[in-house]
């Protein structure tokens, strides 16, 4: 058993984290361990627990080679649980997380809402929804080169710390 840390970034070693998920020799208790534990495949390549994990009903259009490019062709950089939602009553639930991996010189973060389905008392991956980046709002008005210094110096913005 290897004494490595999880590569979602658990702070556990890997074989007491998502090793045994990925192995099945235990079930995740929570929709974020079988997110970590998707995560930690795509990082060791392990497609099989990819497939294994969805929702019988979505196994049947489960695209194994382009899975696998992604996951072989990819620099897995880090796994952020963002947050999580369940609803007991209907046995389902919403992981939102991000997910950092590079392709050639290109770092990307996989921003998603995953949705999860609890049957029989297993929780399996269903679909995920890609989330837009936020919108960042600018908080302060424009300064114009020509406008007064914010800094209070008496001089035009241009000529001081618009330097």
């Amino acid at each position: 058993m290897s004494n490595d840390l999880c590569p979602c970034l658990s702070q556990k070693k890997y074989s007491e984290c998502c090793e045994p998920i990925i192995t099945k020799k235990e079930t995740a208790d929570s929709p974020e361990a079988l997110m970590r534990s998707r995560y930690t495949a795509y990082v060791k390549q392990n497609i099989t627990w990819l497939k294994d994990s969805l929702e019988p009903s979505q196994q049947k259009d489960f695209d194994l080679k382009s899975v696998e490019a992604w996951s072989k062709n990819s620099t897995w950089m880090g796994f952020e649980l963002k947050n999580s939602k369940i609803d007991e009553e209907k046995n389902l639930a919403w992981v939102e997380f991000i997910a950092r991996f590079k392709q050639g010189n290109i770092t990307r973060d996989h921003h998603e809402l995953g949705e999860f389905h609890r049957i029989d008392g297993v929780w399996y991956f269903y679909d995920g929804k890609a989330l837009k980046p936020e919108t960042v709002k600018k908080e302060s008005p424009s300064i114009g080169r020509n406008d007064p210094c914010p800094c209070g110096s008496q001089k035009k913005y241009k000529k001081c710390c618009g330097k």
